[in-house]
């Protein structure tokens, strides 16, 4: 059933690359459609879970500089992720807590600070069509999110008023914020766990050290779809040949093509891959590498199956003792 759509917001600038993005596109894999969905999943679960929404509830994904909005009803936000300064018609607003904006004022989001991607959320979500199950975009096909594309000054982005919690829209902020001990620590250059791939024995003694030794450079050549790395050379064992046998990879996956510098493949990864798979990001640490810039760097701590299930269980519960605390107090003041 179609939600009833709200006037949402008039684009004023776009920002560098403002997508719309849910949790992704599930179940299409096996026909080479690719996942999509937020580089960084627990600040995009996160900023859902303070205004009231779903898990799956599309959200405004911001890279590096942020957008200009007008607000065409009183809405209630939020914005998790990077470190981007933003004010609605000059007056600083919280990051990390919901807040308020009202019809007729302006909505502007600065350049991060720190980190590289922030999530704004709207209570009831914004109202795009769903392709393939998900609302999320898709650039290189063209689908998903706002006419399957980044947005763009002049754009009008709804949102819908389905399932949206009326104790909250339009009502003051509850109090509660996402608290800076569960919140992952986003570093410039931070050190991200790895499980072992599948081909890692394939490699040289010294280049499996040095994967472990060295700090990566995330090079400017980086988007959704991959982090091309720069470090010391990696190689494979005499006679072993760069291409194998295309098979499945996943956000998180770091392949080896034949020029040795790594490449870490991200939420607009492809399907399969035919080049040498050394490591596997663990999905926890995953928010970690989506907040490098391009220029910081990554250095890689290899991990048991077992801890890496154990960081994602974690992960889990403080996402669920959130979205409890901000039920119960929407309850209580309801």
């Amino acid at each position: 059933m179609r939600g009833t759509w709200g006037m949402g917001f008039e684009v004023i600038k776009p920002g560098l690359l403002s997508t719309l993005q849910d949790e992704g596109r599930y179940g299409y894999r096996k026909y080479g459609v690719i996942t999509s969905g937020p580089m960084d999943f627990f600040a995009h679960r996160a900023a859902n879970v303070l205004v009231g929404n779903t898990a799956n509830t599309a959200v405004l994904e911001m890279t590096l500089l942020g957008p200009i909005l007008v607000a065409h009803e009183d809405m209630l936000l939020a914005l998790c992720g990077a470190e981007m300064e933003a004010d609605v018609d000059g007056i600083r607003v919280p990051l990390w807590r919901p807040f308020l904006i009202r019809k007729g004022e302006k909505l502007s989001v600065h350049y991060a600070i720190k980190g590289c991607r922030a999530y704004l959320a709207v209570c009831g979500g914004f109202e795009v069509k769903s392709v393939m199950g998900s609302k999320s975009t898709y650039l290189r096909a063209g689908i998903g999110g706002h006419e399957g594309r980044a947005l763009q000054a002049g754009d009008h982005v709804a949102v819908s008023q389905t399932g949206m919690d009326t104790r909250v829209k339009g009502s003051i902020p509850h109090s509660g914020s996402v608290s800076a001990f569960i919140r992952p620590g986003y570093k410039d250059n931070p050190v991200v766990r790895v499980v072992r791939g599948k081909e890692v024995s394939l490699f040289t003694e010294a280049s499996r050290r040095s994967f472990f030794a060295q700090y990566f450079l995330v090079t400017p050549q980086s988007d959704r779809m991959g982090y091309r790395l720069q470090g010391k050379k990696l190689e494979l064992s005499k006679g072993i040949p760069h291409e194998i046998i295309s098979e499945a990879v996943v956000q998180g996956t770091i392949q080896v093509p034949p020029s040795g510098q790594p490449i870490l493949l991200m939420a607009d990864c492809q399907t399969t891959g035919g080049y040498p798979r050394i490591a596997h990001i663990i999905t926890a640490d995953l928010p970690l590498v989506a907040q490098v810039k391009p220029g910081g760097t990554l250095r890689f701590r290899e991990v048991s199956h077992r801890e890496a299930q154990e960081q994602l269980l974690l992960q889990a519960m403080d996402l669920r003792l959130l979205e409890a605390g901000v039920r119960a107090w929407v309850r209580d003041h309801g």
